[in-house]
């Protein structure tokens, strides 16, 4: 089976647990990047990469490499690859584009030059002059930076952050792919209470859960390489078999999420619901200041209002502080919290043991990591505090 060099594409700060996740993935020649990870694989790499990878944007597929200043060389670049290998004669090839700090500065021309060598290509092979695309459809994106394009096919259709769960959004949504990068950065495990006070739809108590059952984040929706005439359909069906087979439906979560927006709450219901974990959270229309646990140790992962909007600050500060004041009575707890607020840690009343810069869309955020104490075992002399980051990004 052919081996593809492929790139997983992802949000500016998420590229290690990716990597961390190819890792489990069996990838070969891994390589993190700003925004992606390099890495190789056949069709059935392909596959898993987009049943699992929880914290990637998109599967892609380099076609081609190279330095280009002319849109000759552009056209040359794209010439070469072997298009009629991949796409039949009704193929739909749509060309993206997109150029940064390049003499090519022109995203339209360079993305009419990108079609027409495909163009050129696929005439050669099927003998014909003109291609109705009304087939499966093949995403093209030509991308420059610093004056070397890169030609990639996209394995995936709709990003990967939709898994299939959420139908409405709340007032500041977060994507799935982020939920899920910030609950691995906690390092949680499943058999410790987790809970999210201000929960919106759900989305980080949903991620929690299908990472606690190890449910595939793309078990429930399709993909585009799906409909390709060179992919064995068989394939996708052993690998969505391989998935169910792996679920956990034995271990018991302690998973809660709450928040203030009654209708939110339902939609976090519903969605819990379609994703199979409905069971395995609880939901609650509350105020953060009336969340409680018995639970002795536990994990708040969290995603607070910002303040962005002109005349918020005031109340977001009070937010803060109260949630600082709050959250004195989680004393064993460790939180973490996103925000794009500067001065979080001023206003909880506690300097972060770890920070790390993740976007929330185009919104430049830092995640705060506030550890407790580990549990004390019968024969552990003292307790330490936990680590469950991992490097020290700021």
């Amino acid at each position: 089976m052919t081996v593809f060099k492929l790139i997983a594409t992802a949000a500016f700060g998420l590229e290690g647990i990716v990597s961390r996740e190819l890792d489990w993935l069996g990838a070969a020649d891994k390589t993190a990047e700003n925004g992606r990870v390099r890495f190789s694989g056949d069709l059935r790499m392909v596959a898993r990469a987009n049943l699992w990878l929880r914290t990637a944007d998109r599967v892609l597929i380099l076609l081609a490499e190279g330095k280009v200043t002319t849109f000759e060389e552009l056209f040359q670049l794209v010439s070469q690859i072997p298009f009629e290998e991949l796409m039949p004669a009704d193929a739909c090839f749509p060309v993206t584009g997109k150029s940064v700090k390049s003499t090519l500065f022109s995203v339209p021309d360079c993305q009419a030059i990108t079609k027409k060598a495909v163009v050129e290509r696929l005439k050669k092979h099927y003998g014909l002059d003109w291609f109705p695309e009304t087939g499966p459809k093949y995403k093209l994106e030509v991308s420059i930076l610093n004056d070397v394009a890169m030609i990639t096919l996209d394995t995936s259709g709709a990003g990967l952050h939709k898994r299939g769960y959420r139908k409405e959004t709340g007032k500041a949504p977060i994507r799935e792919t982020l939920a899920a990068g910030m609950v691995l950065v906690s390092r949680w495990k499943k058999d410790r209470a987790l809970i999210d006070p201000f929960c919106g739809t759900g989305t980080i108590p949903i991620e929690a859960a299908m990472i606690a059952r190890n449910i595939a984040p793309g078990l429930r929706r399709h993909f585009d390489f799906e409909k390709w005439s060179c992919f064995d359909g068989n394939i996708i069906l052993e690998e969505r078999k391989r998935a169910e087979s792996m679920i956990d439906r034995e271990t018991e979560l302690k998973i809660s999420g709450s928040d203030i927006d009654y209708f939110a709450v339902k939609q976090a219901m519903d969605n819990a619901a379609f994703m199979g974990v409905d069971a395995d959270i609880t939901f609650q229309k509350l105020d953060f200041r009336a969340v409680l646990s018995g639970a002795k140790y536990g994990f708040i992962i969290t995603n607070p209002p910002y303040g962005e909007r002109l005349g918020e600050e005031k109340e977001i500060r009070e937010l803060y502080r109260a949630m600082g004041e709050h959250f004195k009575k989680f004393p064993t707890w460790s939180f973490y919290v996103i925000t794009s607020y500067p001065e979080f840690e001023k206003i909880f009343g506690r300097r972060a043991d770890k920070k790390r810069k993740l976007y929330n869309g185009m919104l430049q955020c830092n995640f705060y990591q506030l550890y407790g104490p580990k549990p004390v075992r019968r024969d552990a002399p003292a307790a330490e505090p936990e680590t469950h980051g991992e490097e020290t990004d700021q």
